[in-house]
């Protein structure tokens, strides 16, 4: 089990980098570059055949399946066929001949996605793999399906322009989406510039990353973004504070949960008193749902610890999708530092995947 030891002081550069033992803040302060390399995976791999796709199927786990959770999001406005992700080792029942599976595993090895990935082969989909290697790139070559292989050695959750902007600029080969490039420059450039205000060596009274970090210490976030928008993002956020921080996080959208969740804001309170709202706020939300933030905050405000509102930056999707999980991301790494808690390691996973492979 992890041990929790003294919290580390965010300003001391030296002391997070010691506890890092994986290098998970380089990897984060890299995703500039790493989606400027990203587009390059994908542009030489044949496209795969079956002519005129009616669904797409992204298939995955963890890390490898929140690309797919983005890329439905982005294909909400931009795309005529749905977009569903697929966490198991089944595919749904419209998948067929007329489906396009992208089979994503960064390490290769995941199991659910090797079974869905036979399965639709059996099916008679058209597969593209996504992956670092493993049994699922040996696959991929022995029956001749096209194969996006991404750069290895990092943990997957810190891939996440390797597993999400390969799938669109695949896309936009096949002519289902375009202007990926344009968008992805912009990506690029807005991450470069707020690099520079929640990396290590930006002092924590100038920091928004450490900010937020402090603020949710010794509390349980939860993450509200919105429909369309900012919904994959905020289930980014939940699961990198999970694994880095080793901490529970919620995450939910509106105005879904103005029918159900924001009712369970009446007791306990003492548990109310340890809640930490984070809105994730878009310019393109619906007017109604913009409302909707501005009144739950006023319903709900008074009784949780504190609410935070996060602005998108940047004039495309991808920009304004990137920003806020640029944040997200450090945000779950300075808590991490604030819980005296090595970042990279998922132990608890690794001892589950272990005990799955014994069959005890």
């Amino acid at each position: 089990m992890v041990v929790l030891q003294r919290p580390v002081d965010l300003d001391d550069v030296q002391a997070i980098e010691a506890l890092d033992s994986m290098g998970m803040f380089g990897t984060t302060r890299d995703l500039p570059e790493q989606c400027s390399r990203a587009l390059d995976t994908a542009a030489d791999v044949p496209l795969p055949a079956g002519g005129t796709f009616q669904n797409i199927v992204v298939t995955g786990l963890g890390g490898s399946a929140i690309g797919g959770d983005l890329l439905r999001v982005y294909a909400f406005t931009c795309l005529d066929i749905p977009v569903t992700v697929n966490r198991g080792y089944t595919l749904p029942r419209f998948a067929g001949p007329r489906t396009l599976v992208l089979a994503v595993s960064f390490s290769g090895n995941t199991e659910e996605t090797l079974g869905a990935y036979n399965e639709a082969r059996r099916r008679g989909a058209a597969i593209v793999a996504v992956t670092s290697g493993g049994q699922l790139a040996a696959q991929a070559r022995r029956d001749g399906v096209p194969l996006i292989t991404v750069p290895g050695g990092i943990a997957p959750r810190s891939a996440i322009g390797y597993l999400f902007l390969p799938l669109l600029m695949l896309l936009d080969r096949l002519g289902l989406v375009n202007g990926i490039e344009a968008e992805a420059a912009e990506a690029v450039r807005i991450l470069r510039e707020l690099r520079i205000r929640y990396d290590l060596e930006a002092p924590l009274t100038e920091n928004p990353a450490k900010q937020m970090a402090m603020n949710l210490q010794g509390r349980i976030p939860v993450i509200w973004g919105a429909s369309t928008t900012t919904e994959a993002v905020a289930q980014r956020w939940k699961g990198q504070i999970n694994e880095n921080a080793k901490a529970p996080a919620y995450w939910n959208v509106l105005p879904e949960l103005n029918h159900n969740e924001i009712v369970g804001f009446q007791a306990p309170t003492d548990n109310l008193h340890r809640i930490w709202l984070v809105f994730l706020r878009d310019p393109d939300d619906h007017p109604q749902v913009q409302k909707r933030f501005a009144v739950t905050r006023e319903i709900v405000g008074k009784v949780v610890a504190g609410v935070s509102e996060v602005e998108a930056s940047g004039k495309g999707l991808l920009a304004r999708m990137f920003s806020l999980i640029y944040l997200g991301d450090y945000v779950s790494l300075y808590l991490a530092c604030r819980y005296g808690i090595n970042p990279g390691p998922v132990e608890v996973i690794d001892r589950l995947k272990s005990t799955l492979a014994k069959g005890e």
